[in-house]
């Protein structure tokens, strides 16, 4: 149980996951996560085997436990051309990498404090300093409003919409992939500015055939016709005009 006082002046700090906290670690994996872990992930991230990893301690904990895990996050180096990402990609001549997150958690008594935050910013300062380092990504679960909001705040961008992506408990649920970019890394042309075009051209055209449409009857509205017909004439006119700006007005 953590001490109630402490929690009000919290002295957090980083440092590498221990083979000493690998219960705790096992510990918060099955508390925040729906999926389960295997052996081995843990023993490669106590070991620092193929992972990297930051763990939050809180210093000014007067219970002892001033080293215990209360906070974690765990990434992987992989080479660019083995992502899922490759195309999200700027082109390069030479090999590049990523930094995947693979997990990140705090403890129900540390949240909203921004450890998570911070620990992604330790995340995010590690790649910079990795000069093949194109971006940091990863993925997550269509349902975690709180984590999508808190990789958005740090401008993480969601560039996909992955459908059935985790299966757990024999259901499928939809993820999102997101993406940091560092290191002059930029996607060559993301999704968001496709759709930006798209709809800029259909505005476009849409104006265009509007305008032909106006002149069109403005000829008409001019035609010599017999007095009664261009009484008529007159009215249909102006239902037309009706029509058009009122469809305009939806498609803005």
């Amino acid at each position: 149980m953590v001490d109630p006082k402490a929690l009000q002046y919290p002295t957090i700090s980083f440092r590498p996951i221990l083979p000493s906290d690998r219960q705790v670690l096992e510990k918060i994996h099955s508390d925040v996560f729906p999926i389960r872990y295997e052996s081995e992930f843990f023993q490669n991230v106590v070991d620092g085997r193929d992972v990297i990893s930051w763990a939050a301690v809180d210093r000014n904990r007067s219970d002892g436990l001033d080293d215990e895990l209360i906070g974690f996050v765990t990434a992987r180096i992989i080479l660019s051309r083995d992502s899922e990402i490759e195309d999200l990609l700027r082109p390069s001549g030479s090999e590049q990498a990523l930094l995947y997150i693979l997990t990140l958690g705090v403890v129900e008594e540390y949240r909203n404090r921004g450890i998570a935050s911070a620990l992604v910013r330790e995340v995010i300062k590690y790649a910079c300093n990795l000069p093949t380092c194109q971006a940091v990504y990863l993925h997550v679960i269509a349902y975690n409003n709180p984590a999508i909001q808190l990789y958005k705040k740090l401008a993480f961008k969601c560039v996909r919409l992955l459908y059935g992506f985790y299966f757990i408990n024999g259901q499928h649920y939809d993820a999102y992939l997101f993406v940091y970019y560092v290191n002059g890394g930029r996607s060559p042309c993301s999704p968001l500015r496709l759709v930006t075009v798209m709809v800029t051209y259909i505005r476009s055209a849409l104006k265009s055939v509007l305008g032909k449409v106006s002149k069109l009857e403005e000829r008409w509205s001019k035609w010599p016709k017999h007095r009664d017909s261009s009484r008529c004439l007159a009215k249909s006119h102006l239902r037309r005009n009706e029509i058009i700006q009122d469809t305009d007005f939806e498609c803005v």
